[in-house]
């Protein structure tokens, strides 16, 4: 998509500087992904403590190796 912005020169410098990228258009690319990156790092890490995971995963282990047996009687293995 093409956009006209007003970035002001300064901060596109250092942007272009700090992430080591000649052309423009990488180096804005780049600091968005990051921006996108790092926010959706935050929304994950503040549910920290509100989610609970009851997962067994012995069970869920034991249940494969199982079936993973069953597929080697089946194939003749």
């Amino acid at each position: 998509m093409r956009a006209t912005l007003n970035i002001p020169d300064d901060l596109l410098d250092d942007v272009q500087s700090l992430s080591g990228e000649k052309s423009k258009t990488r180096a804005i690319v780049i600091a968005m992904e990051d921006f996108v990156r790092r926010r959706r790092m935050e929304s994950l890490i503040s549910l920290r403590g509100k989610v609970t995971i009851d997962y067994d995963w012995e069970s869920a282990e034991q249940e494969e190796l199982l079936a993973a047996e069953e597929r080697e009687k089946y194939n003749g293995d």
